[in-house]
């Protein structure tokens, strides 16, 4: 990828938002164009202060993807067992992230329905945060890849149109849930909710 789209991405997280949502996630042979992001920001002392980022208590060994340059994939599990995808986001050392919440699969499905064991119709089978890192075999050694590297295992081809955007509040967290940094292309059916 050129620098520019690292450029862009070295934004307010939720303008980083606007430009993954409708881009296209590889991961070996699957491709899945993701339809569902949300935003989260910087800690306390940063520019976009946000209680429910993983970035606010400041750099630990766990978020410190999120605090380098933009572009770079930050993996953790939730509840210990889903393991969710974000892309850096903001300027390097600053801290903000965008999590993929859900995608449509356009490539690869018979190896994602495997990787889901059959359970969803196929517009589902991405439709959460837990499910896409599932069905994209992502796992926490995937921390800190460059996705726009030629190169890379995991690579993010950003999109420069989309179709038409809804936004909301955030899902699934205790803090700052008002903030209507969640995006999803409207109508879609592998939006998670």
């Amino acid at each position: 990828m050129t620098p520019s789209w690292r450029a862009r991405l070295a934004d307010h997280p939720l303008r980083a938002a606007r430009l993954v949502l409708g881009s296209t996630l590889e991961v070996g042979a699957v491709r899945a164009r993701i339809v569902e992001v949300e935003a989260y920001g910087s800690p306390e002392d940063g520019p976009w202060p946000d209680p429910a980022a993983h970035t606010y208590p400041g750099p630990t060994p766990r978020n410190e993807p999120m605090f380098g340059p933009p572009g770079h994939l930050y993996v953790y599990l939730s509840y210990g067992i889903h393991t969710c995808i974000n892309v850096t986001a903001g300027p390097d050392g600053t801290g903000g992230g965008v999590l993929m919440r859900a995608a449509e699969i356009t490539s690869g499905i018979d190896l994602v329905r495997e990787r889901r064991g059959g359970r969803d119709r196929d517009e589902r089978l991405a439709a959460g945060p837990g499910r896409l890192g599932q069905a994209l075999g992502i796992t926490l050694a995937d921390k800190g890849t460059d996705l726009l590297d030629p190169g890379s295992t995991v690579r993010l081809h950003l999109a420069s149109r989309r179709g038409p955007v809804e936004a909301g509040p955030r899902i699934g967290i205790s803090r700052a849930e008002d903030k209507p940094w969640r995006l999803w292309l409207r109508g879609d059916p592998s939006v998670s909710r």
